[in-house]
């Protein structure tokens, strides 16, 4: 275990905010830094945390946050989004990294463990994908988040900083904005499937993750090295949904044809985009539930002991126990 304190880069978002509880839970000190730490006010007043509310791509504010830390956790990040500009993905998931990197190593930080995404990967033609697939990013925020990962790897040969490159599939579970929306429309009988459900997606539960990154700071075998990190294996868009639907007490959803569905998102965009305001529909969360995302996790099983504790069935059961608004 690299030595120093702990500094979790975007730990006011869902992951970030996790980890950065398990950390403090483990007896570690915190350095914790976002734009927004709303999420973790609940930990204000921990004797082992310290906050930084500002920008990534302040580097005099980075060059602060790297004093005296022995391991990163770098997951802040411009997320994909239908009104993000274009700018900021070049911006903050490759400049900023590049940077915080290389301050990062200048600074004798250890341990610099860095959350990609599956998107790297762009349209999956033949699943399960592994780390030896060809990445062919289409959207920009996919070919930033490659570029990204490029920095950190280039700096993990260049110095004694040891990196780590996790690539996570879709992490859920309580304090997730998407699942919590998956949840209520389900629940509520408002979300319809497109087409007939046989989209595979590969999910991991929100404990397991910070499990996988826990071992990312530790294992020796994961240095230098790049790893997608799943659940036991992928399923389908119909199976989860009606998981939910069973979970929830509620009808298994419709499905509709997928034409009429990119119909009303294109609609949606056009409508709501000029206002600034995320659509209720785009194409961009249609892709979530009609592109396939099936992947092998045997390298971060054998590089980092990774063992999922969750199934899907259990991981949803918890995280409709902890939402508690969710009619049973």
């Amino acid at each position: 275990m690299a030595e120093g304190k702990v500094l979790v880069t975007g730990a006011g978002g869902f992951i970030g905010s996790h980890l950065t509880e398990a950390l403090l839970e483990a007896g570690r000190a915190v350095r914790a830094l976002d734009l927004n730490l709303d999420r973790i006010q609940r930990l204000a007043g921990t004797p082992d945390l310290q906050t930084l509310t500002c920008d990534i791509r302040d580097e005099k504010a980075v060059e602060k946050a790297l004093a005296g830390v022995g391991t990163v956790f770098h997951l802040a990040a411009a997320h994909l989004g239908a009104s993000t500009p274009e700018t900021e993905f070049q911006q903050v998931n490759v400049d900023a990294v590049k940077n915080l990197v290389s301050i990062a190593n200048r600074a004798g930080v250890q341990r610099f463990v860095h959350c990609s995404s599956v998107g790297v990967f762009g349209r999956i033609e033949n699943p399960p994908a592994d780390e030896t697939t060809i990445c062919r990013p289409k959207l920009t925020y996919e070919r930033s988040k490659l570029e990204g990962e490029k920095s950190v790897l280039e700096q993990g040969k260049s110095g004694e900083l040891q990196v780590v490159v996790l690539r996570p599939v879709w992490v859920y579970g309580p304090g997730c904005g998407r699942t919590e929306k998956l949840f209520r429309a389900i629940s509520k009988g408002r979300f319809v499937v497109a087409g007939q459900g046989g989209t595979l997606r590969h999910c991991i539960y929100i404990r397991d993750m910070i499990d996988a990154f826990l071992l990312a700071e530790t294992s020796l075998a994961a240095s230098g090295e790049v790893m997608i990190v799943g659940d036991q294996e992928a399923t389908t868009i119909r199976d989860l949904v009606d998981k939910i639907a069973k979970i929830t007490g509620a009808k298994p959803p419709r499905s509709v044809p997928l034409g009429l569905l990119w119909a009303a998102a294109v609609t949606a965009e056009a409508a709501f985009l000029p206002l600034g305001k995320e659509p209720p529909i785009s194409r961009r969360s249609l892709r979530f539930f009609t592109g396939n995302t099936a992947f092998s996790t045997e390298r971060a099983r054998s590089l980092l002991g990774f063992e999922p504790r969750y199934d899907l069935t259990r991981g949803l059961a918890e995280t409709h126990e902890l939402l508690g608004w969710a009619p049973r």
